[in-house]
């Protein structure tokens, strides 16, 4: 397979060979195409359209396909699928990808398309993880994998590797597991298939092996797959028995999820949405944060009025509160960022907190002073107003670090009482900080204007 470049010529051919029903053209073009640029293609075409692709292509690049698609997508797509249609598809999938697709099908669909199932071991294993969350170490995992007894010989161990290859699409590791089925180690094919064919198993597998309980969560998931660097890892029950294991491929889609979620969470936007979501549930999406945004800038307003008269008094004030804002909820975002990486990693950020804490003072320190000064000079060479340069230069200086401060433990507050950090990012952030710095700014003017 080859990798494509998908133009608005091709879809346009795709589109009127689907309408004259040249399967010809369509196969023919697609037959060296990957399934992911198969899928991209369908992106670009209506749902009846994509079925009638999707009927032509050969029933393992379609369930790839299927496995591949947006959620939002497929749950509208499956429903122009009969049962039977389904069926073949799951047939050939892995099985946590084939529950990803029933769990998005109604009760009655997905009870047919089990009973149409060709493998009955797939049908088990599709029942057995059928009752995880799916945001869980067991909803995320397959049940295909290699492993073999601790009690057998090298010889056996390779025949059953065989055997139990033809379901498992890519072998990490083989696992080692007791007469009960208790995960006890791993073992290397290597290792297998340079050792003598009457050697005992437990003579060459290594007792060290990683696991973990399918009650975790997905983010403990993605956490301890980060830390060791591991492509794969085994799911055992809190008896330690072996039920399966999560590869790289499906860490990477939730560390994909994890990504979105922070980022629309850091730009205000309070829903999972897409492009393609109605404009309703887009609108009331990103609606919260702006009502809390327009809140916070009438309150500026308000706070403002409360210096009217040493406004009207000095206007050049004025000019400088842009700066003020703008440069507290940039230092804030710059430091929430930067803790909510940290925090997200599962690093301990609350040992040496004091050393934490001094260090970032020390930042905030340095970066205020070189912003004070600079701003003093601009201030007095453009309008040769000393007071007014101090004023400016001084509140800056102490913006900064205030917004530093606040930027950094207003995640970690949120963050030990259980809530997302991110929604400390963004909006939050910048709002608290324009209030805070004008109430800076406006403070030290009034004293200072007043001495």
């Amino acid at each position: 397979m080859q990798q494509v470049e998908i133009t608005r010529d091709y879809i346009e051919q795709v589109e009127e060979a689907i309408e004259r029903k040249d399967a010809d053209f369509i196969l023919g073009t697609m037959a060296d195409m990957h399934p992911a640029d198969v899928t991209t293609v369908l992106y670009e075409l209506d749902t009846n359209e994509s079925k009638y692709v999707m009927d032509l292509l050969p029933p393992d690049t379609g369930a790839q396909i299927l496995s591949d698609l947006d959620y939002d997508i497929r749950t509208d797509f499956l429903g122009y699928f009969t049962s039977a249609e389904i069926a073949r598809y799951v047939n050939l999938m892995d099985s946590d990808d084939a529950v990803d697709i029933l769990n998005e099908l109604s009760v009655q669909t997905r009870e047919e398309v089990i009973a149409l199932l060709d493998n009955e071991e797939k049908a088990e294993h599709i029942l057995d993880l059928l009752h995880y969350e799916e945001d869980c170490a067991g909803g995320l995992m397959g049940k295909e994998l290699i492993k073999v007894n601790l009690n057998w010989r090298v010889r056996h161990c390779i025949e059953e590797i065989r055997r139990q290859a033809e379901d498992v699409e890519r072998i990490y590791t083989v696992y080692v597991t007791d007469n009960r089925d208790i995960l006890v180690g791993r073992v290397s094919v290597k290792r297998l298939l340079l050792s003598r064919d009457d050697t005992p198993v437990k003579d060459i597998y290594n007792p060290d092996v990683i696991s973990i309980e399918s009650f975790r969560d997905e983010n403990e998931v993605v956490s301890v797959m980060q830390r060791y660097d591991l492509e794969a890892i085994p799911v055992v029950n809190i008896q330690g028995r072996l039920l399966g294991r999560i590869t790289i491929d499906d860490v990477v889609d939730v560390m994909q999820e994890q990504a979105e979620l922070s980022r629309q969470l850091m730009t205000g936007i309070t829903e999972n949405v897409e492009e393609d979501d109605s404009v309703f549930r887009i609108s009331r999406s990103r609606l919260p944060w702006l009502i809390i945004g327009m809140v916070g800038g009438l309150l500026a307003a308000q706070f403002m009025g409360l210096f009217e008269a040493d406004i009207a008094m000095l206007p050049a004030v004025a000019l400088f509160v842009p700066l003020i804002t703008a440069t507290g909820g940039n230092v804030g975002i710059q430091s929430s960022s930067i803790i909510i990486q940290t925090l997200s990693s599962n690093a301990v950020v609350f040992e040496n907190f004091a050393q934490r804490i001094l260090k970032l003072v020390l930042v905030a320190m340095l970066n205020a002073l070189i912003i004070s000064i600079l701003v003093f000079g601009f201030s007095y060479l453009f309008r040769h107003e000393l007071k007014l340069s101090i004023v400016v230069s001084v509140a800056l200086f102490s913006v900064v670090i205030l917004a530093s401060l606040m930027g950094t433990i207003t995640p970690m507050v949120l963050d030990r009482f259980g809530i997302n950090p991110a929604v400390a990012a963004g909006p939050f952030i910048t709002t608290a900080n324009d209030l805070l710095g004008l109430a800076i700014y406006f403070g030290i003017a009034h004293l200072l204007y007043n001495l």
